[in-house]
C-alpha cells in the first residue's frame, strides 16, 4: 500500500531502521532495469534515502547519465518497503562523510574507498507492509 509521506507509520519507519539489505533499481540507457543489492539509509525528516557506492559503478553512471528515477526495496518475509524517488550523485566530502556515518550506524563501518560517492534519493513515494 502507498503511504502518506507525512505519516509513513511507526512500523515502516522501524523497519527502515533495522539492518536489511535492499535492492536498488536504476535504469540503463535502453530503459531496461539494473537491480543490485545495496545498503541504504533513510532520513524521514528530510525524506532522503542514501546509498554509498563507487563513482564508477553502473548505478552512479546511470544517474549521472540522466536516468534519475530509482527504487529501493527491502523484503523480510511478509514485511517489505519500497522507496521511490529521484536520485542525484553527490561527491563532495561532506555529503560522503555524512552518508558513511549513517551507513555505519545502520550496518557497519564501510571499507575505505577514495572513489566513493553518494546516491542521494529524494523520496516521493513509499509503499510497504511493515
Amino acid at each position: 500500500m502507498a503511504r502518506d509521506l507525512d505519516d509513513p507509520g511507526p512500523g515502516l519507519l522501524a523497519f527502515l531502521a533495522e539492518r536489511h539489505v535492499a535492492t536498488l533499481t536504476t535504469l540503463r540507457a535502453d530503459g531496461s532495469p539494473h537491480v543490485v543489492p545495496v545498503g541504504v539509509t533513510y532520513d524521514a525528516a528530510t525524506r532522503t534515502a542514501r546509498v554509498i557506492t563507487s563513482g564508477t559503478s553502473a548505478k552512479a553512471r546511470h544517474v549521472r547519465a540522466g536516468q534519475q528515477r530509482v527504487a529501493v526495496c527491502h523484503v523480510d518475509g511478509r514485511r517489505w518497503t519500497t522507496l521511490e524517488g529521484t536520485a542525484v550523485v553527490r561527491d563532495d566530502a561532506a555529503s560522503v562523510a555524512d552518508a558513511e556515518r549513517r551507513y555505519a550506524a545502520r550496518y557497519r563501518q564501510p571499507r575505505e574507498n577514495p572513489a566513493r560517492v553518494v546516491l542521494e534519493i529524494s523520496v516521493d513515494r513509499i509503499l510497504g507492509n511493515a
